[in-house]
């Protein structure tokens, strides 16, 4: 249901399954956004492999590396 004020729609009231669903379909959305970034990046030749960034940050964070 949406409210409107002066004709303008102000408020929507929704049941609470179907809020769920749109907030799912926004954190779906975020990480395949988050996905394309990190191809992207990888494409671009930015970054770093997970196995070279974690040594580095246990290095850098001072913890050990128990391989």
């Amino acid at each position: 249901m949406v409210l409107t004020v002066n004709g303008k729609a102000e408020l929507v009231v929704q049941d609470a399954a179907s809020y769920q669903e749109l907030l799912d379909a926004k954190d779906r959305i975020e990480a395949i956004d988050g996905i394309k970034r990190g191809l992207d990046s990888m494409k671009r030749h930015r970054g770093k492999p997970a196995e070279e960034f974690f040594t580095d940050f246990f290095a850098e964070k001072g913890i050990p590396d128990n391989e």
